[in-house]
């Protein structure tokens, strides 16, 4: 990930955020969505930390899977 180091005026508005908000230029335009690191934000991006290889490998791998109907067939037999 690329970071960008903030001006100290722009940080400390930053730092009393608890909700997402959009960063945009003079014109209007959005840049991008600045997500506070603490706050009351009951939801946060997160996103899985597989690499493509990995997603590929398992998508060719030879291991056996079951549907979700399967396995609630499954649990309900337990």
């Amino acid at each position: 990930m690329t970071q960008i180091t903030l001006d100290p005026e722009l940080a400390g508005r930053l730092s009393h955020l608890l909700q997402t908000v959009e960063l945009c230029d003079s014109s209007g335009r959005v840049l991008g969505r600045f997500v506070p690191a603490t706050g009351s934000s009951q939801w946060e991006p997160i996103g899985p930390d597989v690499s493509e290889e990995e997603l590929d490998r398992r998508e060719q791998s030879d291991e056996r899977r079951y549907s979700t109907a399967q396995v609630l067939a499954r649990l309900e037999s337990l």
